[in-house]
């Protein structure tokens, strides 16, 4: 099973105990809003999928892609940053899901952890909420979850504590 350690707007922290929670993950995925520095930090860490989001500069946007499609462990995954959600994506979102199978659907930028199926378009939905201090968000959180045979597997919600706290 590939252990994944699903992570969004950072805004430029990185809380401490990111690593602690991430150990036993094979890879990191970041959903945008990454800030300067995270992104390098995590990638010498563990290899690292990332997109880039609304506050990212020029080097996050050359070193990543808006939209990231690829196939792992049987699972068809698209991440992109700006998205909304279930049932109220973006009409462009909406459209791409539609058109191309997808079985787990990733986005950032609410700063609103959520999980949930959405049958309208037959895949899974996950935003990981936010991990950094900056953001209307109360608590920090992140996502941790296995991949096997095209399953989502032990999906865990990990709070980080309140927002201005460490």
């Amino acid at each position: 099973m590939l252990r994944i350690g699903l992570i969004s707007d950072t805004h430029g922290w990185l809380d401490p105990r990111v690593k602690e929670h991430f150990a036993q993950c094979d890879e990191i995925w970041h959903a945008g809003d990454i800030g300067p520095d995270v992104a390098e930090e995590l990638a010498r860490w563990k290899p690292l999928k990332a997109v880039y989001g609304n506050i990212d500069d020029g080097p996050a946007r050359l070193a990543f892609p808006e939209h990231l499609r690829f196939t792992v462990e049987g699972v068809r995954v698209w991440m992109t940053h700006i998205a909304g959600k279930p049932p109220r994506y973006t009409p462009e979102v909406l459209k791409e899901l539609r058109s191309t199978p997808t079985d787990l659907f990733i986005c950032g930028h609410s700063h609103i952890c959520a999980v949930r199926f959405d049958p309208a378009v037959n895949c899974l939905y996950m935003n990981p909420g936010a991990a950094g201090r900056h953001g209307w968000h109360q608590v920090r959180t992140l996502l941790r979850f296995g991949l096997e045979a095209g399953k989502v597997k032990d999906l865990e919600v990990i709070e980080l504590g309140k927002r201005g706290a460490i």
